[in-house]
């Protein structure tokens, strides 16, 4: 009689929802079409993969591909620049995306702030192409903005985006700069979220707004932003294949060179699909050990984690 009761109930709650069913086919679809199905194809990364002979009919070569990577002459390389712009992103993008997203909140001018918040999402709309023009119209040596007033106070024109040092920290800003108004929206939602009878109090006990800050509004979205951050670490190897594609050059190969670009060299290019697969379940495991090591230590210190 529970088993049929229970039955009866869940097929109520269903017929219920069933909007809400019928909405979720189509993300479902989704991924077992496009992240699901394509696991299939993961073994090509132990074959000596054969376009004629099949996924199927293809030689087994057990880890071949694996060890063709790591003892690659640019591995070291690659990996550091992969890291590089990761954390680099990470480190200033995300403080930020929470800095607007505190401002916007605590913004008392409605107008003022939903008019920053558009400005602020529209670079994530426009793409690396559109983007690097943009900068290419800021930072030419010829006719860029920046060297335009560099040359206006006796300066001489720097090559920005041509240059070794200067290439690495265009990267990690430009993404700030596209992507910030787009992460905040999250904060933003967590911000909603906290009682304002907290700040009405700090504010009867004559706490300033920085002490409300810190006191009331980090704490209140801390559990978020460890989220976000175990997120990210867990595609920290995906450094930006579009932005770095669009802007890197043969001068600044040496900084700008990531595992992408390489895989896309010798994936498509010179056609090694083996090889290509290999580093991307390479990627793949580090990211996921990276989220599971982290998770457990925030888990050990008492804060939020994803499980």
């Amino acid at each position: 009689m529970v088993t049929k009761s229970r039955k009866s109930e869940l097929s109520r709650e269903i017929r219920r929802h069933a909007s809400v069913y019928v909405l979720l086919i189509i993300p479902l679809v989704y991924y077992i079409t496009f992240k699901y199905v394509p696991i299939f194809n993961g073994q090509i990364a132990f074959k000596d993969y054969m376009a004629l002979d099949g996924v199927l009919g293809s030689r087994w070569i057990g880890l071949e591909h694996f060890r063709t990577f790591i003892q690659s002459y640019y591995f070291a390389e690659l990996l550091r620049n992969t890291l590089m712009y990761s954390f680099g992103k990470l480190i200033f993008s995300l403080p930020l995306a929470i800095l607007l997203a505190i401002t916007i909140y605590e913004s008392k001018r409605r107008r003022l702030s939903r008019t920053v918040q558009t400005l602020a999402y529209l670079p994530h709309f426009l793409s690396w192409v559109i983007m690097y023009g943009i900068l290419l119209a800021l930072l030419a040596p010829g006719d860029g903005v920046v060297n335009d007033i560099i040359k206006a106070f006796g300066g001489k024109p720097r090559a920005f985006l041509t240059s070794v040092e200067t290439f690495p920290w265009i990267v990690i800003f430009s993404d700030a700069w596209k992507e910030m108004g787009w992460s905040a929206i999250i904060f933003i939602a967590a911000l909603m979220g906290i009682d304002p009878a907290l700040f009405e109090a700090a504010m009867v006990e004559g706490a300033t707004s920085w002490q409300r800050v810190r006191y009331i509004t980090l704490p209140s979205i801390r559990p978020v932003i460890v989220i976000v951050v175990l997120l990210r670490l867990g595609t920290i190897l995906d450094a930006g294949f579009n932005q770095i594609f669009m802007l890197y050059s043969t001068p600044v190969l040496s900084v700008a060179d990531i595992i992408d670009t390489w895989v896309y060299r010798q994936g498509l290019l010179e056609f090694q699909f083996g090889l290509a697969t290999a580093v991307g379940l390479f990627k793949g495991a580090i990211g996921m050990l990276l989220i599971l090591f982290t998770n457990r230590i925030v888990k050990r210190l008492g804060g939020s984690s994803l499980y």
